[in-house]
């Protein structure tokens, strides 16, 4: 339960690490997080992990990006990305029971299904045609999500095996 909060906590400060974005959708590291949740803490608790967060956010707590906190937000241009946040750590911690190129293959997978879910969320609720909604919160974050997939792989291993190492292992 203890690493369950952990990561609640490390989602909850990396959504504040924000570059804003011309159309309303910031760049955040909680694309990071997540699937490390899913990576270090396996399928369930990952999840898990990541239902609570997006729980405590949704009651008020201000944990979104920008000390945001409300149901409003999970309705709004950016709760389609926040609401498959549980896929994305599912599919990491689906990945991480394996080698590197089938953790990478489910990280990828996370990342399109938070891109659709965004996307389709953003289209609602701006009332853009899924075409331009993916111009404007698919497209620009690609690079960064490439990058932040190698970099979940790389150091959700290392966790892993400095927590083996000292006896700390999840199961």
């Amino acid at each position: 339960m203890c690493y369950i909060g952990i990561f609640v906590a490390i989602i909850a400060v990396c959504a504040q690490v924000s570059i804003p974005m011309p159309y309303g959708v910031p760049l955040t590291l909680q694309t990071l997080a997540v699937p490390l949740a899913g990576i270090v803490l396996g399928m369930k608790s990952g999840t898990l992990a990541t239902l609570i967060y997006i729980l405590i956010g949704a009651i008020g707590v201000p944990v979104f990006t920008g000390f945001m906190g409300g149901i409003g937000i999970i309705f709004g241009r950016t709760g389609g990305f926040i609401i498959t946040f549980p896929l994305m750590a599912l599919t990491a911690g689906i990945g991480a029971k394996h080698n590197n190129f089938w953790l990478t293959l489910c990280l990828t997978a996370g990342a399109a299904i938070n891109f659709i879910g965004g996307m389709l969320m953003y289209s609602i609720v701006t009332s853009n045609s899924l075409i331009v909604s993916y111009h404007f919160v698919v497209m620009p974050f690609i690079p960064t999500a490439i990058i932040k997939i190698v970099i979940a792989v790389a150091l959700g291993r290392l966790v892993k095996q400095a927590l083996a190492k000292n006896g700390l292992l999840l199961t």
